[in-house]
C-alpha cells in the first residue's frame, strides 16, 4: 500500500488545529490544514477595518494561570497588557463587572464590604434552599436586585428562554468580590496579541501547508485518503452523519459598523442586561489594542437560534444533549486514526488557554 502524502490532515484551522499543527511540524511531521472558511484562524480571526483589528467572531481575551500555556503563546507573539474590565448597561445606568464593590455602590450606595454582605444576605435569606432552575439559583447566590438588573435579561437573551426554564447548573456559582477590583479575570496572565490574533495563527501555522474554502464533507473520501491520521475539530455529530441525532447549539450574529469618531463608548465591552435591548453587548474593538485611529469600529452582538447552516457557537450542555454527546464520544474513543479536539468536536465551551492546554497534552506520533 503506497504511503500517504501527509502524516496529519487537520480539519479546522482554529486554535486547537493550529496548535496541533505547530507541534506536529516541530516533530517533523507532514501536515495539511484545511478550513471551510475563506480565511485561517477559526473564531479568533481578525478582520482589519479602518486600521483596527476587528474580532470578527466575537471578542477574544487571552487569559490563563498556566505558565506553560502562557510561555508557549508568548514565545510566538508579543502580548499587550490589556485588562478586561467590562461594564453592564441597564436602562442607561452603568455597573461594574464582575460583581464588586463598585457594583454594590451603584446598586445600593453601600461603601463597605460589611454593608454589601449584609445587603446580599438580606436578599438571599428567603431564597430556595434547593434551587430547581437558574432563576432560583441566581437569587440564592446574589439576591433579587442583582438577579433582576444584571442577570435575568442578559441570560434570557443569551439562551433564548426564560431563566425559570433553564437548569440551575448553568450558574453553579457567580463571582462576587468585596473589593474595588474591576479585573474580570482572576488569572495571573492576560492580554491581546500585539497586532491581533492573526499573528498568533500565522506563527502557529508557519511552514504547514494550508488550504482554505475546503469543505471536508464535500469530498470526504479524498481528504481521508491523504493522511495517516486526522485531527478533526468540527461538529462531532456531523462527523458521524448524525447517527444518533443532532446536538443543539446557540448561535450568534453581529452587526458591525465603522463610525466617524475616535471613541464610541470608552470600553472594549459593555453588556446590555435589559431584556428590551435586543443585543447582549457592544464591542468596541480598538480598545483591545489601545488604538488611536481617527475612526472606531463597533459590533452589536445578538444571540440567535442555531439552525442547519448557521455557525454553532455555544454547546447546550443540558442533560438531553450531554447524553447524546456521550454516545458520539464513545464512537470517538474507538477511533484509531482520528483525534477529536476543540469546542465542537468535544461539545464543550473552552477558553483559549484550555484549548491550547488540551492540544499540547495530545501526543504527536
Amino acid at each position: 500500500m503506497p504511503a500517504k502524502k501527509y502524516d496529519y490532515l487537520i480539519v479546522g484551522s482554529g486554535l486547537f488545529g493550529a496548535v496541533f499543527a505547530f507541534r506536529a511540524r516541530q516533530a517533523g511531521k507532514r501536515v495539511l490544514v484545511i478550513d471551510r472558511r475563506a480565511q485561517l484562524g477559526g473564531n479568533i480571526f481578525c478582520a482589519n477595518i479602518a486600521g483596527i483589528n476587528v474580532h470578527k467572531y466575537g471578542p477574544h481575551i487571552f487569559h490563563t494561570s498556566n505558565k506553560k500555556v502562557w510561555d508557549f503563546a508568548a514565545a510566538l507573539v508579543e502580548f499587550n497588557n490589556f485588562i478586561n474590565m467590562p461594564l453592564a448597561n441597564y436602562r442607561g445606568k452603568l455597573y461594574s463587572l464582575p460583581f464588586n464593590m463598585h457594583t454594590f455602590y451603584a446598586l445600593w450606595g453601600v461603601t463597605t464590604p460589611r454593608e454589601a454582605r449584609q445587603k446580599i444576605a438580606e436578599q438571599t435569606l428567603r431564597a430556595a434552599k434547593e434551587p430547581q432552575n437558574l432563576e432560583e439559583q441566581a437569587v440564592a447566590l446574589v439576591g433579587q436586585d442583582i438577579y433582576e438588573i444584571l442577570i435575568k435579561g442578559y441570560t434570557e437573551k443569551q439562551w433564548g428562554r426564560k431563566c425559570a426554564e433553564l437548569p440551575a447548573f448553568i450558574i453553579k456559582r457567580l463571582p462576587v468580590r468585596f473589593t474595588f477590583d474591576n479585573n474580570y479575570f482572576n488569572d495571573r496572565y492576560q492580554g491581546i496579541p500585539v497586532g491581533g490574533y492573526n499573528k498568533l495563527i500565522n506563527a502557529l501555522l508557519d511552514g504547514a501547508q494550508t488550504k482554505t474554502s475546503c469543505d471536508f464533507f464535500a469530498d470526504r473520501p479524498c481528504w481521508e485518503n491523504l493522511a495517516d491520521k486526522i485531527v478533526y475539530t468540527g461538529e462531532i455529530d456531523r462527523y458521524y452523519n448524525y447517527e444518533f441525532g443532532k446536538l443543539e447549539y446557540r448561535s450568534l450574529r453581529w452587526e458591525t459598523e465603522t463610525l466617524d469618531c475616535d471613541n464610541y463608548q470608552g470600553s472594549a465591552l459593555i453588556n446590555y442586561t435589559d431584556a428590551a435591548v435586543p443585543y447582549t453587548r457592544i464591542i468596541e474593538h480598538k480598545h483591545f489594542e489601545f488604538g488611536a485611529q481617527p475612526q472606531t469600529v463597533i459590533s452589536r452582538e445578538y444571540p440567535a437560534e442555531w439552525r442547519e447552516g448557521a455557525e454553532p457557537f455555544y454547546p447546550i450542555n443540558d442533560a438531553k444533549n450531554t447524553a447524546l454527546y456521550n454516545k458520539y464520544a464513545e464512537l470517538a474513543r474507538r477511533e484509531k486514526r482520528v483525534i477529536f479536539g476543540g469546542r465542537l468536536a468535544e461539545y464543550k465551551y473552552y477558553d483559549m488557554d484550555k484549548v491550547i492546554e488540551r492540544a499540547l497534552e495530545i501526543g504527536v506520533v
